[in-house]
């Protein structure tokens, strides 16, 4: 049976691990509520640079199909672009190296089989979860319910019906919530920004979908669901601020915007949901896609933040998301 590289890679190389380990031991734990286990072409043409934070956006001229004006918009304002790893398996080799040098274990969606590829290169960085996307097919609460009791599911996440243009209450979206409160597990929902100009690029994505207020009749329907809104609504500070004050179950996580973004306008967002009194719930993601060197990026984004003090930043960085996720005195799920 043939092995591929990345296997082998883990396989042969135990001293390089151990290495990474010892270092990671001399830091603090985090947990990144935002993990992708995708292909090195997810995003993109292998190996597509970008900018981290994305920079000065360009005005689009129709003249030119919005590709044209896109692809150098993400990689062009900046001396020091991030490149996509060049292969599937240096996508998953790549972010594990990140994971154990900052002491960092993850929630992982994808796919069943690659989310097990990962798990299989490293059981103690993952937690398993699975992400639906109803552009691309039916939910299949059955295939859920078996992976959860084989224990090879703590989350559905992430849930990428904003880019469907389907709004969270849509009567296609019931099986999902409906399952998620029956057998208790958290559901990760992406309410915020995609690439710029998305819907050009042939999403059916819709930005008023942004708005957190969009799952308010959800969590009225199911009040026992545990919820965590996905880049926090970002951009609308306010509609989030709201949601958390009237259900007190809600968390959020701040991935990609913690890169993407300029630090100055990512941080005065971070500040009006603590300064609002929501430290509490405001957990660690990354969304690293296939740029593993997002994780750092959006770890310093935390750490750096003038306004947090220490016990704010390891709120964020790692108790908000040991607390929902109900991990245990070893930190696993129970």
């Amino acid at each position: 049976m043939r092995m591929s590289i990345g296997v082998w890679w883990v396989a042969a190389c135990a001293a390089c691990v151990m290495a990474l380990d010892a270092g990671a031991a001399a830091r603090e734990p985090i947990i990144d509520m935002h993990l992708h286990a995708m292909p090195a072409d997810a995003e993109g043409p292998v190996g597509m640079k970008v900018c981290a934070p994305l920079g000065r956006l360009p005005a689009w001229d129709q003249r030119k199909p919005y590709g044209e004006v896109f692809g150098p918009s993400v990689s062009s304002t900046c001396e020091s672009p991030l490149r996509g790893a060049p292969t599937d398996d240096r996508v998953m080799l790549d972010t594990i190296a990140v994971m154990k040098r900052l002491n960092i274990r993850g929630l992982l969606g994808g796919t069943p089989e690659r989310v097990a590829t990962w798990m299989a290169a490293a059981p103690d960085r993952f937690f398993q979860s699975y992400e639906f996307d109803p552009a691309k097919g039916p939910f299949e609460p059955d295939k859920l319910r078996a992976l959860h009791s084989e224990g090879r599911l703590y989350a559905i996440a992430e849930i990428v019906n904003q880019y469907a243009g389907i709004a969270p209450d849509d009567p296609k979206m019931a099986p999902v919530w409906k399952l998620a409160e029956e057998i208790d597990i958290p559901v990760g929902v992406h309410v915020g920004p995609g690439p710029p100009g998305v819907t050009y690029l042939g999403a059916q994505y819709r930005a008023k979908l942004s708005s957190a207020l969009t799952l308010e009749d959800v969590l009225v329907k199911h009040p026992k669901l545990r919820l965590f809104v996905m880049h926090a609504g970002y951009p609308f500070a306010d509609d989030t601020i709201a949601l958390l004050y009237a259900h007190p179950q809600v968390h959020v996580e701040v991935g990609v915007i913690n890169w993407t973004s300029p630090r100055v306008e990512f941080h005065q967002f971070l500040k009006r949901l603590v300064d609002a009194g929501f430290i509490d719930r405001i957990m660690f993601g990354s969304d690293q896609m296939v740029w593993p060197g997002a994780i750092e990026i959006a770890v310093k984004s935390i750490e750096e933040a003038p306004f947090l003090d220490q016990a704010q930043k390891r709120a964020i960085l790692h108790d908000n998301a040991a607390r929902f996720l109900r991990l245990d005195a070893k930190g696993q799920p129970h």
